[in-house]
């Protein structure tokens, strides 16, 4: 066992220096491959932006959660967030007759809240010195209470206005809005990443805070505005999967942050921070949106699905494990 093990590792290594460049597009490729010879209707243009808006909402908190890992931490409420930030929509469009003043202050009152609550995440964790993890996870419990008390449970329905519907359902010329959403901020999180000063301190401090720290930098400024960034991502995903349902749902999002979490790793981010690109994680998204749409057309149990994308998970972790190990011996 142990040398299989070893030769695994050797291969992981191997292919190393071209995981999110060849690995990735490939390992979408063949599955491209494999569902639409099984089925030609997976290669339908109707399919595939079908697949562009199911990603969407995942992708708008995968960037999010990209700059999040790369920095040291971890977001495990996003997807109760959703379910706040739907019921809250809801509540307040009906409110007022779902006219274009109250769907206009429903989004720009999720926004705030995404943003508000982003911050204080940033706070406490950096602050008060408590782990991502511990500190997120005690926001998905309070977040999701929150979201049931609201409602006593209920879902809100009652959400007339057709602008509202067409954010999460609208198409331009064949193409869903909210795919064109999610491009968007996928361009401007890269080029947060890759030409600007938070960018920068995102990768200096999940590769070693302690050093950015001595050197002065005020690291809670930044791990503020990476919080209050991907919160707010977040927010915007919410209004969309709202207008997709069309309803204020204190359930929505249950089990969205496995998903976000699982394209993050699999785009070849590193839990450990300091290691990760936008580019890899929207390979990530593709690839989760590929297996969950082909799964489906070929009728398999979503069970089944939650299998697979637990085992890719796994896979993705090792990957990076390897890495991390192999570039402290290099």
């Amino acid at each position: 066992m142990n040398l299989i093990i070893a030769k695994i590792k050797r291969f992981v290594l191997m292919i190393n220096i071209s995981y999110e460049k060849v690995g990735l597009p490939l390992a979408i490729l063949i599955l491209c491959l494999i569902f639409g010879l099984i089925n030609p209707v997976f290669f339908s243009f109707n399919n595939v932006m079908n697949v562009g808006r199911q990603i969407s909402f995942i992708g708008l908190m995968a960037w999010g959660m990209t700059m999040i890992i790369i920095c040291g931490g971890i977001d495990l409420s996003v997807g109760k967030m959703t379910a706040l930030l739907s019921v809250i929509m809801a509540s307040i469009i009906t409110h007022y007759s779902s006219t274009y003043f109250g769907v206009s202050l429903a989004i720009i009152v999720s926004i705030f809240l995404g943003v508000f609550i982003g911050f204080l995440k940033g706070w406490i964790i950096e602050v008060l010195n408590i782990p991502p993890f511990i500190a997120t996870l005690a926001f998905y419990s309070i977040i999701a209470g929150s979201a049931l008390t609201f409602t006593s449970g209920t879902v809100i329905f009652g959400l007339e206005s057709d602008f509202f519907k067409w954010i999460g359902n609208g198409k331009f010329f064949g193409i869903p809005i909210s795919l064109m959403i999610m491009i968007f901020f996928l361009i401007i999180t890269h080029i947060i990443l890759q030409k600007t000063k938070l960018g920068y301190y995102t990768y200096s401090i999940g590769a070693n805070e302690r050093a950015v720290r001595l050197a002065g930098i005020n690291i809670l400024k930044y791990k503020l505005y990476i919080y209050i960034y991907a919160n707010f991502l977040v927010a915007i995903a919410a209004i969309i999967m709202t207008s997709r349902v069309n309803s204020g749902q204190p359930l929505l999002g249950t089990g969205l942050e496995l998903k976000v979490i699982a394209a993050v790793c699999i785009g070849g981010t590193s839990l450990f921070g300091g290691i990760g690109s936008i580019i890899g994680t929207f390979y990530g998204v593709i690839l989760i949106g590929i297996l969950n749409n082909g799964l489906n057309i070929l009728g398999i149990s979503s069970f089944i699905q939650e299998i697979v994308i637990g085992v890719t998970i796994l896979i993705a972790v090792f990957i990076s494990v390897v890495r991390k190990k192999h570039s402290f011996v290099t």
